[in-house]
């Protein structure tokens, strides 16, 4: 994926994991994106409060969305290892935002990291993340 196909994402095109949860691309440049998500009602855990891996969820779409930024057409790019640490506590009826930044793009593997903030600026959480990188499968002529 381009950086063309992931600004193509702003108008309105997501996964169904993004769709269920909520997850809008704000701002994809080279290198970095900015997504966002309500934390609704049912995305609390026991504690009342937003559950890590929603916000894990959210922390990884920025990361991946911001190494597709800088990939070749058609490139796929999958998580295969995550770390992510929780700051403070996200509550219902809050906003999070997560920007997503590439710190590594190499043919077969990339890291990147994510920030995670409430709409006021309030650390959530940071994340940083190892992927696989799949070239682009070559044309059948069959």
């Amino acid at each position: 994926m381009s950086l063309q196909q992931v600004r193509e994402r702003l108008k309105g095109a997501s996964s169904p994991a993004t769709r269920l949860l909520g997850i809008k691309m704000l701002e994809a440049d080279e290198g970095t994106t900015l997504v966002e998500m309500a934390c609704r009602d049912d995305f609390i855990n026991f504690g009342g409060i937003v559950h890590g891996g929603v916000i894990t969820a959210l922390a990884d779409s920025a990361m991946g969305s911001s190494l597709a930024t800088v990939m070749p057409d058609n490139t796929r790019q999958v998580s295969f290892d995550l770390k992510l640490t929780l700051i403070s506590a996200a509550q219902a009826g809050e906003v999070l935002r997560a920007r997503g930044r590439v710190l590594h793009a190499g043919r077969r593997t990339a890291v990147c990291e994510a920030r995670v903030e409430t709409a006021d600026g309030r650390l959530v959480a940071k994340a940083t993340g190892s992927f696989a990188v799949y070239p682009p499968k070559e044309q059948s002529t069959a």
